[in-house]
């Protein structure tokens, strides 16, 4: 105890004598407490040193330091201002550079309105600037066009379509398409298209292969009927119905022109049982599907197929604002006493009643 108690007092005698020497130079005690500090050999003794046999030299009070800061490598200009002033080294010049750009952009451009400021009622624009006072956008109308009124007989205005083609066809589409149950009818059928007939400008003529397999292939098709299946097959497989894509003036002779418009139809004239699309009818539609030309393919294919399932007679409208029967005649109109005065010997009786344009068999299936 009395061993440690003399260490006490020797340390502590020693500190004030280190104290008093830094009040006398001008310095903080406090600051210089951790050089004095690393400065003990605390684990060894006075004279040569352990590690390395060299003896150490002493201070004025006898102390044995283990490295004076005097004695520390020599630093950089650089490496001493980043040491004496910290993460401040670091930050001071990239505030500076974020600085410049700032007044850079700002002399760049003065005409831009200022960040609009939070308020009491929530975000407020800033007020425009001089330049901008007085200036107002101007604000866009839909133009004012007169629209036509265009008879049933009329095709509708649209894109180009082919007048006279070659009277020959060429096979188009992916064979192996296949949909339905087929309990009692399987129709294989392939999908061609007129030589001289220009599909470019609605996608080629792949893509009437394609929307003829989409929709027989649909449930609110012919094949919600269990009764029905569709196979897509090519001309060597002997395919029940072909289903052709034609020319305005093939159109007409293969279907006839005693309606005096643009139709399609179903025909065994060529000696197949096929169904004609009148390629007028698939750029342009129809009057009564008011401009929806997808729609109305999808009602002349399921329309004219349903010609070669067997359903024969047309279908009047049922009721007015009603989905129209897929067997209506929905190319020439939606009403019923118009299609009576196109066609005295059908079925449409002599009423108003007007139906809702419809491309489906089955348009609102109970299961999918």
């Amino acid at each position: 105890m009395a061993q440690r108690h003399g260490a006490h007092e020797q340390g502590g005698s020693r500190r004030a004598r280190h104290d008093e020497g830094a009040a006398r130079r001008g310095e903080d005690p406090a600051d210089d407490f951790g050089d004095w500090f690393d400065s003990w050999e605390l684990d060894r003794p006075d004279g040569p040193d352990a590690a390395t046999g060299e003896k150490g030299g002493t201070d004025r009070a006898g102390r044995t330091p283990r490295r004076r800061r005097e004695e520390r490598p020599e630093e950089g200009r650089l490496v001493a201002f980043a040491r004496e002033y910290g993460w401040r080294a670091y930050a001071v010049p990239v505030l500076a550079v974020i600085t410049v750009f700032v007044l850079i952009n700002m002399f760049q451009n003065p005409d831009d309105e200022a960040i609009a400021r939070v308020g009491e009622t929530g975000m407020q624009a800033a007020p425009p600037s001089a330049g901008q006072v007085g200036r107002t956008d101007p604000t866009l109308e839909p133009a004012k066009i007169a629209e036509g009124e265009f008879d049933p007989h009329d095709l509708p205005p649209g894109g180009p379509y082919t007048t006279a083609g070659q009277g020959t066809f060429y096979e188009v589409g992916v064979p192996g398409a296949s949909a339905g149950q087929g309990t009692e009818t399987v129709v294989r059928y392939s999908v061609e298209v007129e030589h001289g007939i220009d599909a470019s400008g609605y996608g080629g003529d792949q893509s009437f292969a394609k929307m003829v397999d989409a929709t027989l292939a649909d449930p609110r098709g012919w094949i919600n009927d269990p009764r029905f299946r569709f196979e897509h097959v090519t001309d060597a497989d002997s395919p029940t119905v072909k289903i052709r894509l034609t020319s305005l003036d093939t159109t007409a002779e293969l279907c006839g022109a005693a309606l005096g418009t643009e139709t399609s139809c179903r025909t065994t004239i060529t000696g197949d049982d096929t169904v004609i699309i009148n390629e007028s009818r698939w750029v342009r539609g129809a009057v009564p599907f008011q401009g929806d030309i997808g729609s109305y393919r999808q009602y002349v294919i399921n329309h004219e197929v349903g010609h070669a399932l067997g359903f024969a007679d047309h279908v009047p409208c049922p009721e007015p604002n009603a989905l129209a029967p897929i067997m209506m005649q929905q190319t020439l109109s939606l009403n019923n006493a118009q299609l009576r005065e196109m066609s005295p010997e059908g079925p449409y009786p002599d009423n108003q009643d007007t139906c809702r344009a419809n491309p489906w068999p089955y348009p609102r299936p109970a299961v999918l």
